[in-house]
């Protein structure tokens, strides 16, 4: 899947994508990004990534840069 970052808190390691193309969002929990080369994400920043559901809910996992997934 593809998305654009709507928002990235550091702290909690939390946040929200927007996919690309829409409609929907997926979540980020702390440790999504484990196992990316990403130690935060930027607002706006298109990333690829797989998702997981857990109670219902869709969270990103395996996140990668751009549409080409490096």
């Amino acid at each position: 899947m593809q998305g654009f970052v709507k928002t990235y808190d550091t702290g909690t390691q939390t946040g929200v994508i927007v996919l690309d193309p829409g409609p929907g969002e997926v979540y980020l929990r702390p440790g999504s990004l484990e196992g990316s080369m990403f130690r935060f994400l930027r607002q706006g920043q298109k990333i690829t990534f797989e998702t997981v559901e857990d109670n219902e809910q869709s969270f990103a996992t395996d996140i990668r840069i751009g549409h080409d997934g490096y």
